[in-house]
C-alpha cells in the first residue's frame, strides 16, 4: 500500500494531500500510518527527511475534533528549530480544517506571550521539553485531555539530557492516550523510555541507509588532526561544494576546526550546544542561505536541521556509534540527488571502519587525498551573501515587501535574490555575491512599509 487514498483518512485531509501533490507514501508513512490510524502505540525508527512528520501529523489530525477547543495532542521535539519545522508542516497538512489552532512552545523566546496564547486555548501543542515543563510548573498548561503524545527525535532528546523532564511531562498526561515515538537510532535508553510510557507498541524500522548510487562514500587514512585539516582543505577545493557539513565528536573540536578552516580562507561556522539561541539562529540562516560554505557541527546540534541540497558530509573523526555514522551521511544525497561523504580515520579507529563494513555490507576501500597539483589552489567563496534588516513581523515586514524593494526601479534581478527569512524583529535575505553591494544600497536607501530600516551585510 503506497497511495494515501488507500488509507482510512478524513476526506478533507485526503483532498488537501492531493492539492499539495502528495500521492505516494514514503516507506515510513506506509509502514506506520495504518497502525497510527488504528490507535496503536508505535515506535518508528527512520532517518531525518524520511517523511515522519506527515506520518504522525496525519494521524493526530485525523483524530482531532476541532469543535472541542482543548489541547488534544502534544508533540515534543528536541530543539526550537525542529519544533518550528514540525508546526509548519502540521499547519500545511491541516489547511482544510477550519479554525484549528496549533501553538508552538519553545525556549529562547519570551514566556509571557506564550502564556497569553495559552489563555486563548489551542488544539495541538508543539514544543521542547524544557519550555513545556516550565508551563506545566507555572500552571499555564493543562494536559488533561491529551489523546495523543508524539516524541519526535526521541534519541536526541535523551542525548540532550531531557530524560527527567520527559518523565515529568508524561506524568501529567492521561494514561489512556496513544503514544508515538520517532527516532533515528534505537539506543538502550529509547527501549527503556518506551517500556515506561507506551502500551504494547508496534515496532517499525525502515531502511536508514541510502543506496550506493545516491551517496559516494570515501575513507581516508590519516595520522593526526593536522592531516585531517589538510584533507578537508584539499577535498573542499577539489569538489567545491556550496554546502557541506563537517561532523565533529566534541564541542571544542567544532570551534577548533571552524577556526582552522577560516584561517585558510573558507567561510566556516561552528554549531554546538553551547551557542546562545540568537547566535545559533544566525548560523543556521547563513548556512541555509548558502552564504557560508561549511557548517562544523556536533551530532546533537545538527540533528533535525531543515537543510536542503547538502552537497557533502565530512566525518572529521569516525562517529562513536555506527547508527550515528549512517545518520550523518544520510544528510546528503536526498530526494534522488547524489551526495558525497568523506571519512577520515586513524589506525586507532580502523576497528570502527571494519565494524561499519560488516554492519552495512559496503566494501570499504581506502582512498588517497587529491594530488599535489591541487595543494596550491586557493579557497573559494560561497555563492550568496546574507543581508540583515532590523525589522520583522512585529513591524509588519513581509518577504514580498523585501523582494519588491530589492527588484524595484534600478534594482537587482529577481533571480539574484535567494531565501528570505523573516523573524519577529529581523529579516534576512540572501543575494548573489556579485549583486550584494547593489542590494544593500537599495535596502539602505529605500523604504519598507513606508519606513526606513537599517540594513547590513553579515
Amino acid at each position: 500500500m503506497s497511495d494515501f487514498s488507500q488509507l482510512r483518512l478524513r476526506s478533507d485531509l485526503l483532498g488537501n494531500l492531493a492539492s499539495l501533490g502528495y500521492e505516494a507514501m514514503t516507506p515510513i508513512q506506509a509502514a506506520s500510518l495504518p497502525h497510527v490510524l488504528n490507535g496503536r502505540d508505535v515506535i518508528a525508527q527512520a532517518r531525518t527527511g524520511s517523511g515522519k512528520t506527515a506520518a504522525f501529523g496525519l494521524g493526530l489530525l485525523d483524530k482531532l475534533d476541532v469543535e472541542r477547543f482543548r489541547i488534544q495532542s502534544l508533540v515534543l521535539c528536541p530543539t526550537r528549530e525542529l519544533a518550528d519545522q514540525v508546526a509548519r508542516e502540521l499547519r500545511k497538512l491541516a489547511r482544510a480544517i477550519h479554525n484549528i489552532k496549533i501553538l508552538t512552545l519553545c525556549g529562547g523566546q519570551p514566556i509571557g506571550p506564550q502564556i497569553g496564547s495559552l489563555e486563548h486555548g489551542a488544539h495541538i501543542i508543539v514544543g521542547t521539553p524544557g519550555r513545556v515543563g516550565d508551563h506545566i510548573r507555572k500552571g499555564t498548561l493543562q494536559l488533561d485531555h491529551v489523546a495523543m503524545l508524539v516524541l519526535d527525535e526521541a534519541d536526541r532528546m535523551l542525548d540532550m539530557g531531557f530524560q527527567d523532564e520527559l518523565d515529568s511531562i508524561v506524568g501529567q498526561l492521561p494514561a489512556s492516550r496513544q503514544t508515538l515515538l520517532f527516532s533515528a537510532t534505537y539506543p538502550e535508553q529509547i527501549a527503556s523510555i518506551a517500556e515506561r510510557v507506551m502500551h504494547d507498541p508496534e515496532r517499525i524500522e525502515v531502511e536508514t541507509s541510502h543506496s550506493g548510487q545516491s551517496i559516494q562514500q570515501r575513507f581516508y587514512p590519516v595520522n593526526n588532526d593536522d592531516e585531517r585539516i589538510e584533507g578537508l582543505r584539499l577535498l573542499l577545493i577539489k569538489h567545491r561544494p556550496d554546502s557541506a557539513i563537517v561532523f565533529c565528536n566534541t564541542k571544542v573540536e567544532t570551534e577548533t576546526v571552524a577556526d582552522a578552516l577560516r584561517s585558510i580562507g573558507f567561510t566556516a561556522l561552528p554549531l554546538h550546544g553551547d551557542l546562545e539561541q540568537k547566535a545559533r539562529d544566525l548560523v543556521l540562516v547563513r548556512f541555509a542561505n548558502k552564504s557560508a560554505t561549511v557548517l562544523v557541527a556536533t551530532d546533537v546540534a545538527a540533528r533535525g536541521l531543515d537543510i536542503d541540497d547538502l552537497d557533502a558530509v565530512f566525518n572529521f573523526h569516525v562517529a562513536r556509534d555506527l547508527d550515528v555514522h549512517v545518520h550523518r551521511i544520510g544528510r546528503t544525497g536526498r530526494a534522488g540527488s547524489t551526495g558525497l561523504a568523506f571519512t577520515f580515520f586513524s589506525e586507532k579507529e580502523r576497528y570502527k571502519i571494519d565494524a561499519l563494513a560488516e554492519r552495512t555490507g559496503i566494501k570499504i576501500k581506502e582512498a588517497s587525498l587529491p594530488a599535489a597539483n591541487q595543494r596550491n589552489q586557493t579557497t573559494y567563496k560561497p555563492p550568496m551573501v546574507t543581508l540583515q534588516i532590523d525589522g520583522g513581523k512585529k513591524q509588519k515586514v513581509r518577504p514580498g515587501d523585501i523582494l519588491g524593494a530589492l527588484t524595484g526601479e534600478d534594482g537587482v534581478p529577481g533571480k539574484a535574490v535567494g531565501k528570505i527569512n523573516v523573524t519577529d524583529t529581523n529579516a534576512f535575505v540572501a543575494v548573489t555575491r556579485d549583486h550584494a553591494k547593489q542590494a544593500l544600497a537599495k535596502l539602505s536607501s529605500g523604504k519598507l512599509k513606508g519606513r526606513s530600516f537599517r540594513a547590513r551585510r553579515i
